[in-house]
């Protein structure tokens, strides 16, 4: 059986990798750091009573998180397993 890792058959399109290659510039922490302050800028609005700005604004975090998370691996792993080997 054929793994993931292995699989030759299907590569990153053009636009992928250009996207992995701009994306792989930018620090990791950066986006921990984007959802902490989308956080905390939540935190102050809520307090400021505007409470939908508050909600708006605090569900970034999650998003940011996935953009670091996807910046790591791309970071880690490249566009394709090939250009490794």
């Amino acid at each position: 059986m054929e793994t993931v890792l292995n699989n030759t058959q299907h590569k990153e399109g053009k636009v992928a990798k250009a996207i992995e290659e701009q994306t792989a510039k930018l620090p990791s922490d950066l986006f921990l750091w984007a959802a902490l302050g989308s956080m905390a800028i939540s935190l102050g609005m809520k307090l400021a009573k505007k409470d939908h700005e508050a909600l708006f604004v605090g569900q970034w975090a999650a998003p940011f998180l996935l953009l670091g998370l996807y910046n790591k691996v791309v970071k880690l792993e490249g566009h394709d397993n090939e250009d490794k080997f």
